[in-house]
């Protein structure tokens, strides 16, 4: 994973996104970090950034679950 991102639609016509970023230099390996980036989009409005953390790749891959409950679905670059 180089790049990911989620995207979960809202009733304006925007939508709430998750980013996750592979911070290391090495993408195979997976003691590095991953840029955890949350926010939300109303076209044509600038993005709204509201959380950016680092977290290990275990919790990453945990916390994908929980953004697949809460109905957020991989998707392609929002803007």
């Amino acid at each position: 994973m180089a790049t990911q991102w989620w995207v979960r639609p809202r009733f304006d016509g925007g939508c709430d996104y998750v980013r996750l970023r592979l911070s290391g230099a090495k993408p195979a390996d997976p003691s590095d970090s991953i840029e955890w980036i949350e926010g939300s989009h109303l076209p044509p409005q600038m993005p709204l950034l509201k959380r950016r953390l680092w977290v290990s790749a275990e919790l990453a891959q945990h916390r994908q679950q929980q953004l697949q409950a809460c109905g957020f679905e991989p998707s392609k670059p929002v803007f």
